[in-house]
């Protein structure tokens, strides 16, 4: 069964950052815009994220007065990515970031807070910098309207009793509800509106994060009257000449043709949850299934075999193929599994990372993405790549660790399913998890020594400005380092995990997708995880997927318009700066 055809100037396959942000510039510029959402839900892997951009000179930051040097962060990108630096793509990056911010803040109802404290994530490069990360604000889920119940909510394992976590004021208060009146406060007016939300409407209302991210999106391309279909994935492209010119979709009335008289943007989400493909690109993954992502499950790579199909090519010549992440596998409450990525907790004082041999591999505090690659590094070719995050009772009362929250939530629930793994001694938790005894109570007797003192001398946790920031500020000498001293003693699974992919369709510096010889292929563009990043699988700094999916988004939208002139260079008055405690 066929049923009627549609016709727009526009088709973005795919709700995420960057085909919004595709959608909600070309629709600007006066064009006639659909959105197409294979999943029965908006937002993708953006409304589960973190809602983390690095935009290097920002607006938002330069308000808030972070003094950036784009040409330093040109040089960072240099180092960072070495031979995989594309001069073309990183310039039209860091000069039209800035300019996408502010076009978003001025144009529609997307706003940003500053991190004006982050720091990125490796000082020992050229032109490391600090405040260059921006998050979405928080976000009223009211102003959705109907749209809210349609929107992607965050993973469950990031959330406490549904209600989302951001990672300034929240996690602040929530790990000081106990030792805090003011924080105790805070948390007790968190948790009655988010309960009064769920009586009422079914969810929480107050989104933040990446789920704000994907609600302001939403809701400003509702206001400019921007298209969406959900539950319609894209099946084919309709090529004539040459030229793509739309395509053939599903839905519950059968397949439909879409025809978009200026172009098609792909916007599909990559491909973490394609098994063929991370078979071929992961390492230590023989057939595709040794590995867990925080990804949608419906991003099954539809973006790029839809590209090859038209003649684009997949770049793998990339560091990396993921943005790696370690994680642990939850069991929840209705059988199903679900996974939590680990992305601060590692950082915490007294909690140390060790291989089945009970030897650390790593500074703790790295990002989540050096962890994972360090944890594929540490595991011998055909043996299970897997790590354990070991603390004792007192850390994790106080800090939690992975899904288990520090007190007063119970442990009896993580004890139970097997989450969480308990030893009254050191010995007695390595043999339940499989750990060499004798090479655990060696790893923490040396940590031991040397943490007393501030010291790692093995890996120098809590020595640069992004270990200390996810760690406690309060804790002295270093803020990353305590010694595990006091049983129970305590173990989590780490699996090999990634929030999202790098390899990706290879485009040019306006997000065309380019065929063989490097030609465009006319009528397809391609952003966020369906383009090979900008990044070429490494990762600088935290939100180096989101900031370029919005950038190159906005290009995007603004090449299908036909607008060649440069938006002008934002200066640093316009809307007041949310404060960074908004979050």
């Amino acid at each position: 069964m066929t049923s009627a055809a549609i016709e727009c100037d526009v088709l973005v396959i795919g709700s995420g950052a960057g085909g919004m942000a595709a959608a909600i510039t070309a629709r600007h510029h006066g064009l006639d815009v659909l959105v197409i959402e294979k999943a029965p839900v908006f937002g993708g892997t953006t409304a589960v994220s973190g809602g983390w951009s690095w935009i290097p000179g920002n607006p938002v930051a330069r308000r808030a007065g972070v003094q950036d040097d784009v040409d330093a962060a040109r040089e960072y990108l240099r180092h960072e990515l070495g031979e995989h630096f594309d001069a073309e793509l990183v310039e039209a990056f860091l000069s039209n970031g800035p300019r996408m911010v502010a076009f978003f803040e001025r144009e529609t109802s997307i706003a940003f807070v500053p991190g004006t404290a982050t720091p990125d994530f490796h000082p020992q490069s050229a032109g490391c910098g600090i405040g260059r990360p921006l998050c979405a604000a928080p976000f009223d889920g009211r102003a959705l309207g109907a749209d809210l119940a349609r929107l992607r909510r965050p993973l469950p394992e990031m959330t406490f009793l549904g209600m989302g976590l951001s990672a300034g004021a929240d996690l602040q208060h929530f790990f000081k509800v106990t030792r805090s009146l003011r924080s105790a406060l805070y948390v007790a007016g968190r948790l009655a509106r988010h309960l009064l939300d769920v009586l009422r409407h079914g969810r929480n209302r107050h989104l933040v994060n990446g789920n704000a991210l994907a609600a302001r999106l939403l809701k400003s391309a509702n206001d400019l009257g921007v298209r969406t279909l959900l539950a319609t994935p894209a099946r084919q492209l309709l090529i004539e000449d040459g030229v793509v010119r739309g395509a053939i979709v599903a839905g519950a009335d059968g397949e439909r043709r879409i025809t978009a008289r200026r172009g098609v943007v792909l916007a599909c989400g990559g491909f973490p949850h394609d098994i063929e493909r991370r078979r071929q690109l992961y390492p230590q993954t023989p057939s595709g299934r040794e590995h867990w992502t925080a990804a949608p499950v419906d991003n099954t790579g539809d973006g790029l075999r839809l590209g090859e199909a038209a003649g684009a090519r997949v770049d793998t010549r990339v560091g990396q193929p993921a943005a790696w992440a370690p994680v642990s596998e939850v069991r929840r409450g209705d059988g199903t599994r679900g996974v939590f990525p680990h992305l601060i907790d590692r950082a915490k004082p007294g909690i140390i990372a060790v291989n089945a041999g009970g030897r650390r591999f790593v500074n703790e505090g790295e990002s989540y993405h050096d962890f994972g690659a360090a944890m594929f590094r540490a595991t011998a070719p055909g043996a299970e790549v897997a790590a354990w995050l070991i603390c004792d009772h007192r850390t994790l009362r106080k800090y939690g660790m992975g899904y288990a929250k520090p007190f007063p939530v119970p442990l009896a629930p993580y004890l139970r399913s097997g989450y969480l793994l308990r030893g009254a001694t050191l010995e007695g938790l390595a043999a339940r998890a499989g750990i060499d005894p004798a090479g655990l109570a060696t790893t923490v007797a040396e940590y031991n020594h040397h943490a007393r003192e501030g010291r790692d001398p093995a890996f120098g946790k809590g020595s640069t400005a992004y270990n200390r920031i996810m760690a406690d500020p309060e804790h002295t000498p270093n803020p990353c380092l305590a010694p595990l001293e006091r049983g129970p003693f305590y173990a989590v699974k780490l699996l090999p995990g990634s929030l999202g992919t790098f390899a990706g369709l290879k485009t040019d510096a306006a997000a065309r997708v380019l065929g063989d010889g490097g030609t465009p292929i006319a009528g397809l563009y391609a952003v966020g995880n369906d383009m090979a990043s900008v990044m070429a699988g490494h990762y600088p700094s935290g939100g180096i997927t989101l900031g370029p999916a919005l950038t190159f988004g906005y290009i995007a939208g603004r090449h299908l318009a036909g607008v060649t002139e440069p938006a002008p260079i934002p200066s640093v008055t316009g809307r007041a700066a949310i404060p960074e405690a908004a979050l």
